[in-house]
């Protein structure tokens, strides 16, 4: 189905993320205070809050260190003014990127964000310039064994969901952003809380690439997460299992 598998190809990036904890708790707790701070401090009635403390406590992050993020919205750091901003372009073989970001100075974070791109060999361009390639749209995951696919699709289905897909490496729950919300909350009281739960971008079309242009588009998107500014970035491409394998030793 489209986007499962342009996100097995980027799975192989998770063990280098994984060097990069800070970096990425730094992102899950801006996250997390602009969540408070954009609506309540209460994760029961903050659906975004409870989406962002989910992640983080995939990752490990403390309560302690949680609760420090959710009152930064409203204390003393409650003076930094972040804002949702996306960029897309162009990268190396044609390849579409999107870059979502959180930013308290968007000129900075353009000025990064255009440098990579351009050092790619790639070009930033206007808003909504690529994202007529992607669907936009909410995919909760769950690893294979967590039930059957009837069973998931029975759940999904009675919770509003429009789409699963299920294959050997897991289930996965499409569903509109409108509600996202609604279908994951079902789904977690029914089986626990998913591998992977947001709104993404899934690509509607892809480009296939060999083991350099691979090398080089996985080199831009390497760039571009590391940033401390930028929240998630999506790419329309395949590589093919054996690339992928040489890619990975």
């Amino acid at each position: 189905m489209a986007g499962h598998s342009h996100a097995k190809n980027i799975m192989h990036r998770k063990g280098a993320q994984d060097a990069k904890r800070a970096r990425i708790y730094a992102k899950l707790i801006r996250e997390i205070t602009v969540a408070a701070k954009e609506g309540l401090p209460d994760p029961v009635s903050n659906p975004r809050l409870r989406a962002g403390i989910g992640a983080a406590l995939k990752q490990n992050m403390t309560r302690d260190a949680i609760d420090r993020a959710i009152k930064k919205a409203t204390g003393a750091g409650a003076q930094e003014q972040y804002e949702s901003v996306r960029y897309e372009g162009y990268g190396p073989a044609g390849v579409a990127v999107i870059v979502e970001a959180l930013t308290d100075n968007r000129n900075r974070t353009a000025s990064v964000i255009r440098a990579a791109f351009n050092k790619s060999g790639g070009a930033l361009g206007e808003t909504n310039s690529v994202s007529f390639m992607f669907n936009r749209l909410a995919a909760i995951r769950y690893p294979a064994a967590t039930a059957s696919a009837d069973e998931m699709l029975e759940a999904a289905i009675e919770a509003g969901a429009d789409e699963v897909v299920s294959d050997e490496d897991g289930h996965e729950v499409q569903t509109t952003i409108e509600n996202f919300f609604a279908v994951r909350d079902a789904l977690v009281a029914k089986f626990g809380d998913p591998a992977e739960a947001g709104v993404e971008w899934q690509p509607n079309v892809t480009v296939t690439l060999d083991e350099d242009k691979a090398a080089s588009v996985l080199k831009l998107l390497d760039v571009l997460e590391d940033d401390d500014d930028v929240q998630n970035v999506y790419a329309n491409f395949e590589v093919p299992e054996e690339v992928l394998a040489k890619l990975s030793a």
